[in-house]
């Protein structure tokens, strides 16, 4: 943090510095995360040049009472404005914002009414009402918040397809400790891996999770480690013990691999070194900060590189994306180049697809309006595709599409890696091929990379267990591929089986 503190500070910008809250400060059991461990770390941060200390809340973990001795410890220990942030996926976030008022916070987050509540942040207009006619008062008018509200509740109508499924508070935010932030995109991971009607147990292998990798804090990038392991677990029914047995080979997500390397940094009191020893596979950690090892960068040669493959030039905004998120970035390109300007449409268009007899009207430039009427939409074929026929400005046009919704389901079926088949070797869970490293009649050897999959922004490694030759690959890079499929065959004489 201090580089990039060092930094904003020598532009002469505002720093404000974050603490993650976890675990909970009045539980002796979770003593590794006490009071003294956030004092501290105030006191190093306003050392360090912050001029505001944030408490990052991100799970909705901390409880009024805890709150109480929380702020009015940082309160002593620093004369700094304090600013606060929290989620409510317990329902009690709103009784914490205001022992956090009562206490001296100075700043303190919430979410407009009509997006507020279970993941997200405590409702804005409920705590201006408790607030009213206090000393805390915040002064915000009701009535513009509920105008404000009323909009983004139109909104957020259009986006419903992205909602968690949360009813209402769950108390079992507790035992996983998910950041309120993952928690639908974890969801629709394990839905995307068939593992729905297994939720509660992706829960309690989070929480499980966590501890083997030492109780750490779960925050973006850490998080979705801790969600990539769970659902990995999950997905091939192993458990801790299976994971943490030396003569067990496993087959742990990149996510895991590069966490406890060190390209994260080092988590308070460091990895467990039998784990860490176990998913590096031979490979050094590194205990340096990850960003010094970084060679020094050539951002003009950059640019040149990216822009000549692009065969454009890139605006400072695309380009800042191209560097911190290179494959990203590629892949949005490449579906700009495929699908053109999808931001001009209707976002029910774009996130549901018209329906026979609907017709939008899309301002591609000024001046410039397409008019798009979808007349019928065919069956889908073998390979997934329906054929939509449409008036562009009035006149009929057809094109085949995939079918989202259908297409996997009506798509030729791939043959299923046999139980039991030492020469299979199967796919453990549905997702895409994002690398293929082998080809037929190659020789490998016992730890070689044979593929990787890519499941949700997840991405495993599949290994050979012992040495031989592929037989026959059934899969290329990009294939969609469900649960079991069989992707490569060995020889029978000398087998390749999955790490599981």
């Amino acid at each position: 943090m201090r580089v990039a503190m060092d930094a904003v500070g020598a532009e002469g910008k505002l720093c404000e510095a974050a603490i993650c809250y976890t675990g909970d400060i009045l539980d002796p059991a979770r003593a590794k995360y006490d009071l003294k461990y956030y004092v501290g770390l105030a006191k190093e941060l306003q050392a360090a040049g912050a001029h505001i200390i944030a408490v990052k809340d991100v799970a909705g973990l901390l409880k009024p009472a805890a709150a109480r001795v929380l702020f009015k410890a940082l309160r002593e220990a620093s004369d700094l404005p304090i600013h606060f942030h929290t989620h409510d996926t317990s329902g009690l976030s709103a009784a914490t914002v205001l022992a956090a008022v009562e206490s001296g916070v100075d700043a303190i987050d919430a979410a407009m009414d009509s997006l507020s509540g279970n993941t997200s942040q405590p409702c804005l207009g409920s705590i201006v009402e408790a607030l009213k006619g206090t000393e805390r008062d915040p002064g915000l008018d009701p009535l513009w918040i509920r105008k404000i509200s009323f909009y983004w509740e139109a909104v957020r109508n259009q986006y419903a397809a992205f909602e968690s499924d949360l009813k209402g508070p769950a108390s079992e935010v507790y035992l996983h400790e998910m950041p309120g932030g993952q928690f639908t995109n974890l969801k629709e991971q394990a839905r995307s891996l068939g593992l729905e009607t297994r939720w509660h147990e992706v829960a309690q292998t989070y929480h499980d999770v966590n501890l083997m990798f030492g109780d750490i804090v779960k925050v973006t990038p850490s998080s979705k480690v801790v969600g990539d392991m769970a659902l990995m677990m999950v997905s091939q029914d192993l458990t801790v013990a299976d994971v943490e047995n030396p003569a067990r080979d496993i087959a742990f997500p990149d996510s895991v691999v590069s966490m406890l390397r060190g390209d994260l940094g080092q988590s308070p009191g460091g990895w467990p070194e039998a784990l860490q020893k176990k998913a590096l596979k031979g490979d050094r950690p590194i205990t340096a900060r990850p960003g010094s090892l970084l060679k020094p960068a050539d951002l003009k040669a950059s640019r040149k590189e990216i822009e000549e493959k692009l065969e454009r030039k890139l605006s400072e905004f695309e380009f800042a994306s191209w560097l911190m998120y290179p494959k990203v970035f590629s892949d949005f390109i490449g579906a700009q180049e495929t699908y053109g300007p999808v931001s001009v449409l209707p976002t029910p268009t774009y996130f549901y697809g018209m329906k026979p007899e609907d017709e939008i009207f899309v301002d591609i430039e000024k001046g410039k309006t397409l008019v798009v009427r979808c007349l019928a939409i065919g069956d889908v074929d073998e390979k997934g595709m329906v054929t939509v026929f449409f008036e562009l400005n009035g006149q009929p046009r057809r094109v085949k599409v995939p079918d989202r919704a259908h297409g996997a389901s009506a798509a030729k079926a791939r043959r299923k890696a046999e139980p039991g088949n030492e020469a299979h070797v199967g796919a453990p869970m549905p997702g895409v091929v994002s690398a293929l490293s082998v080809a037929a009649g190659q020789a490998v050897k016992a730890g070689d990379v044979l593929l990787s999959i890519e499941a949700m922004k997840m991405e495993t490694a599949l290994h050979a267990e012992r040495d031989g030759t592929i037989a026959e690959v059934l899969v290329k890079a990009g294939d969609q591929i469900d649960a079991k499929d069989l992707l490569l065959v060995s020889t029978a004489k000398e087998a390749l089986e999955l790490f599981v």
